[in-house]
């Protein structure tokens, strides 16, 4: 038997509740091991889960936050028999290396998306490939972004991506206020894919890319592939899977 990690926020609701579940856990035990309660809300989440990419544990997230997706609901009452039994989820990131204008490389995963964003008043000049095909030519563009199913819902539904189903295996490619050409839509590609995109102008026209919440500027060339290697497990609510989640949100987006 062992006792289940807590890592919470640190403001003062996320303190509170961390406070109330010590209480409750630490007078019981449960048979599954390496759970970690995660308090906070869905950026707190995603930074926990990269700080642990290379562990095989099992991740419990109660929001304390505002929306909170990727988050369970707090429920004191129903706490353990929640954990007993949620449902696992396993999702891979993205994995996003960079080239700059040095020359230089850099190697992030992001678990919702890769943003590809413009740096200046200019907008953004970008070629775009997947596997070995050229998808555009020259996309004239706020930026583009790359999402996964699990981040389909966040800010690739803000610039009116696609939702995608957590098995699907696709991932999306949407763009970001396109000027030209106006009518590009974006594309749904296989998530074995291996994404290209490249600045045209990057003296003119600098580009930032951006995993999940980390930002690499002066961007020159940016590759993007799922990373398999990596699993993250999540624990959800019985009735309220991810999965379900995005049901929901793809049934919302049907009908306004």
């Amino acid at each position: 038997m062992k006792k289940i990690h807590i890592i919470s926020d640190t403001n003062s609701k996320s303190l509170r509740i961390k406070k109330s579940l010590s209480n409750i856990l630490n007078k019981i035990e449960i048979k599954k091991t390496n759970i970690v309660v995660v308090i906070g809300g869905d950026g707190f989440m995603l930074q926990t889960l990269k700080k642990n990419k290379n562990s095989k544990k099992y991740f419990y997230g109660i929001n304390s936050g505002n929306y909170g997706f990727l988050m369970n609901k707090y429920s004191s009452n129903n706490l353990i028999k929640n954990l007993l039994k949620a449902k696992l989820i396993s999702i891979s990131p993205l994995e996003m290396t960079v080239s700059n204008k040095n020359n230089q490389s850099k190697k992030h995963i992001a678990i919702n998306e890769v943003s590809i964003l413009r740096q200046s008043r200019q907008a953004a000049s970008l070629s775009i490939d997947y596997g070995s095909k050229k998808l555009i030519k020259n996309l004239v563009s706020d930026g583009v972004l790359v999402s996964t199913p699990a981040g389909s819902t966040a800010y690739n539904l803000s610039v009116h991506g696609p939702i995608l189903g957590l098995n699907s295996k696709k991932l999306s490619i949407s763009p970001i206020s396109a000027f030209r050409p106006r009518r590009w839509k974006g594309k749904i590609v296989n998530d074995r894919s291996k994404i290209t995109i490249k600045n045209l102008n990057p003296k003119k026209r600098p580009i930032s890319a951006v995993a999940d919440n980390i930002e690499v500027r002066n961007a020159k060339k940016i590759i993007i592939k799922t990373n398999k290697n990596i699993k993250f497990n999540l624990l959800y609510d019985k009735n309220r899977s991810l999965q379900k989640k995005i049901k929901i949100e793809q049934l919302r987006r049907e009908t306004s």
